[in-house]
C-alpha cells in the first residue's frame, strides 16, 4: 500500500464532499482526480475532461486503492 494512499485515507471518509477534476470521461462514467487519486463517478453525462466538480465519496475500497463518487 502506498504511503500516499494512507494519507488519502487519513484525510477522507465515506460521506465527505470534496472538490476534484475530471481526468477522463468514458461511456460508463468519469474518473475524477481527488488529492492525487482517481475515483469513479458512474453514469454521469454532463462533465468534460478537465472540468472541476464537487463530489461526495460513496465508498472506499482500501485493498484496491479506489473509491466511488456521486455528484454533490
Amino acid at each position: 500500500m502506498s504511503e500516499n494512499w494512507n494519507e488519502f485515507l487519513a484525510g477522507h471518509a465515506v460521506g465527505d464532499v470534496v472538490d476534484g477534476t475530471v481526468s477522463k470521461v468514458l461511456p460508463f462514467g468519469a474518473f475524477v482526480r481527488v488529492d492525487g487519486f482517481d475515483g469513479l463517478l458512474p453514469q454521469v453525462k454532463t462533465v468534460a475532461d478537465g472540468e472541476s466538480v464537487r463530489v461526495r465519496i460513496l465508498a472506499i475500497d482500501d485493498a484496491g486503492q479506489r473509491f466511488s463518487l456521486e455528484v454533490a
